[in-house]
């Protein structure tokens, strides 16, 4: 059975519906995707994140443990800054894509996806072995919302001495909101500016009904995962288990600038990645923007538009309400990956005729 968040019952009185994602019970959407879609882009949204999962590193050591495990330089990141970077195994393949949190000198909190938080906690346990650090299983001390958006500081601001200001993109600091202690990061997955709030799951309802009464005037909206999704897909930000997996390394993922080879320490996988990235990528992730109105979906066959031979494999797609037309990401191969490139898309059966363009295809303004 799914595991409800602190939140549950503010989604059931909001008229949620609700999916099963991870093993959390999950709101969905409120009432219109769409609508939900269109006002992070244009105002704001307030999600429920409490489905990802925490672990944290402590220890006199734990910069070395986290460079040894993950394929980034976590020592190089100062206090109160973020990283994104990866998990992979021996032979290169990704385990999960994370973010970690340098939150002192000794104490990082890497947040995992949620599919994967026990793989990466496992993992982590591991290759923590003659480390003088330790892993701990946050999962369940933790709610995490987000409100993202372009009137995200102005809604927060009201709820926070803390100086939005100087809080730049991926840096967290401790702080208050509605009067509850948290920790406020700069991130999000949407391709807008926004927050991401991490609270006592007791805090949670306090949190959630300040910011929805402090967003109101500005147009926030309680959303769900089916526009987070359209959202991250505009925005061409990867999905595990969509673009990224275990059978891919951060190269083929067109992500190779996250793996560190030069860093000061060994790591699992290195060697692998070392003999990767020596090598050209034999398919690589573009943007397509298929011909007329049908979006193709994850696992759909892109094809060469002479032969019909299968050149390629759609990871995501979906009708973009920002830009009005169908996008998805693929798998293709390299020789089919320039922008402009004209391929097809098997859809359901029909030949739909569909361009390589460049990604991301939303950008918001700056």
């Amino acid at each position: 059975m799914s595991k409800p968040t602190a939140l549950h019952a503010v989604h059931e009185a909001a008229g949620a519906h609700f999916t099963d994602f991870a093993g959390w019970q999950m709101p969905l959407r409120y009432g219109s995707e769409l609508a939900e879609h269109h006002a992070v882009r244009t105002a704001a949204g307030l999600f429920d994140l409490s489905h990802m999962g925490e672990i944290e590193v402590v220890g006199p050591q734990a910069a070395a443990l986290l460079d040894h495990a993950l394929v980034g330089d976590i020592s190089a990141i100062a206090v109160a800054k973020a990283k994104y970077t990866m998990i992979c195994n021996e032979d290169g393949g990704i385990l999960d894509d994370l973010i970690v949190y340098r939150l002192s000198d000794e104490r990082y909190m890497v947040v995992a996806n949620a599919s994967n938080a026990g793989v990466v906690l496992d993992a982590l346990k591991r290759r923590a072995a003659g480390f003088d650090a330790e892993v701990q299983d946050r999962c369940d001390d933790w709610s995490l919302i987000a409100v993202q958006g372009p009137r995200s500081a102005a809604i927060l601001g009201e709820l926070t001495g803390a100086d939005l200001g100087a809080l730049r993109y991926y840096a967290i600091q401790e702080t208050t909101v509605a009067g509850r202690a948290v920790r406020l990061a700069r991130t999000g997955y949407t391709g807008e500016d926004g927050f991401e709030i991490f609270c006592d799951p007791a805090d949670a309802v306090d949190i959630w009904q300040a910011l929805s009464e402090a967003g109101a005037p500005h147009g926030l909206v309680p959303a769900g995962l089916a526009c987070r999704d359209s959202l991250r897909l505009e925005a061409a930000m990867p999905l595990y288990g969509n673009e990224l997996s275990a059978d891919l390394t951060p190269y083929e993922a067109g992500l190779g600038r996250v793996v560190k080879l030069d860093k000061g320490s060994d790591f699992v996988g290195r060697a692998a990645l070392a003999a990767r990235a020596g090598r050209e990528v034999t398919r690589v992730r573009v943007g397509l923007r298929p011909e007329g109105r049908r979006a193709p979906r994850s696992g759909y066959a892109v094809l060469d538009r002479a032969s019909e031979t299968q050149v390629g494999t759609v990871t995501s797609g979906a009708p973009s309400p920002t830009l009005g037309y169908p996008i998805a990401m693929a798998y293709v191969d390299t020789a089919l990956s320039e922008p402009g490139t004209r391929v097809a898309v098997d859809v359901r059966g029909q030949r739909v005729e569909a361009e390589v363009v460049a990604l991301p295809f939303y950008s918001r303004p700056r």
